[in-house]
């Protein structure tokens, strides 16, 4: 989309974490659509099958789930401000699925790649669940938060998938609950 290689080398200094919020399609868009962020890829990570294929992850097998690998420069954007995008524009309480996808695979996952990032990962759930009972919404958070093990890239025709198709599917849906992320 931008130009930049999707697997490096990265500018010192930026930070990379992998937010998954269902179909990950969506997700690298809202994204790579933000300031501050250098870099977008999709791919699986939080499973134990090596090298999945796009076809063995959707059978729920393999234990991945969509991912997006944000590059970052924290000078520019905070976390913070990820994790608030990231909480806010998908429905993190709906454990196994993001609205008609259904399975593993669409799980509400976020990968740290620093003992700090996860942290903050955590701080950050707590103040959207705090959020979501001060606006009625029912249901707990069920994301999962853990360090990142191994990511494996997705197939070529999946990155920047909705650059190439800008009327292809995208089921981002957030709770319409805001809230003050640090």
């Amino acid at each position: 989309v931008n130009g930049r290689p999707l697997k490096g080398p990265y500018p010192d200094g930026f930070e990379t974490i992998y937010l998954g919020m269902g179909c990950f399609w969506g997700a690298e868009r809202l994204f790579w659509k933000t300031p501050g962020v250098w870099v977008t890829a999709v791919g699986y990570a939080g499973g134990f099958t090596r090298n999945p294929t796009y076809q063995e992850t959707t059978t729920g097998q393999t234990g991945h789930a969509e991912v997006v690998k944000v590059v970052y420069d924290p000078a520019t954007i905070s976390l913070g401000a990820l994790l608030k995008i990231f909480f806010e524009e998908h429905d993190p309480t709906q454990g196994m699925r993001q609205g008609n996808d259904v399975g593993t695979t669409y799980r509400s996952a976020i990968y740290a790649t620093t003992e700090g990032q996860l942290q903050q990962a955590q701080k950050a759930r707590d103040a959207f669940q705090q959020a979501l009972e001060e606006a009625g919404h029912a249901g707990a958070i069920t994301t999962e938060i853990g360090p990142l093990e191994t990511f494996y890239y997705a197939e070529d025709y999946h990155q920047q998938y909705l650059a190439k198709n800008p009327g292809g599917y995208c089921g981002l849906r957030g709770t319409g609950v805001s809230c003050n992320i640090d």
